[in-house]
């Protein structure tokens, strides 16, 4: 199982940019997606979580500005950030919890990080 994450870039503040982080491998089934993230000198932490359902929760420093949303079909997870500050400048990571066979314990999946850089 991979996950491969991409979008990110350098942007000016007040900009938007989206990511895209795509499963494959041997799947049977993916419960949550999500995206964290981790700036330079700081603990990762979580940006926005999706069930496979369609519910979501946030960080409260991003409401408002980020939308996760994901394609079940495609086992694809997204994120849409708009009005971009300085302070959302980290790597981000995707993930899903995912099952590969019937009956199989649900393990944890990562990316491998994508950049994002706010700066003008």
């Amino acid at each position: 199982v991979q996950l491969q994450a991409s979008g990110g870039g350098l942007v000016q503040p007040g900009g938007s940019l989206r990511l895209s982080c795509a499963a494959s491998g041997s799947i049977f089934s993916i419960n949550a997606m999500g995206w964290y993230r981790q700036a330079p000198g700081k603990q990762r932490e979580l940006v926005a979580v999706i069930t496979r359902g369609g519910s979501v929760n946030y960080a409260d420093s991003v409401k408002g500005r980020f939308t996760i949303s994901r394609d079940n079909a495609k086992n694809t997870v997204y994120l849409q950030m708009n009005s971009l500050k300085s302070e959302d400048t980290a790597v981000y990571y995707c993930n899903a919890d995912l099952t590969v066979a019937v009956g199989s314990p649900v393990f944890r999946y990562w990316g491998q990080g994508t950049q994002v850089t706010v700066s003008s």
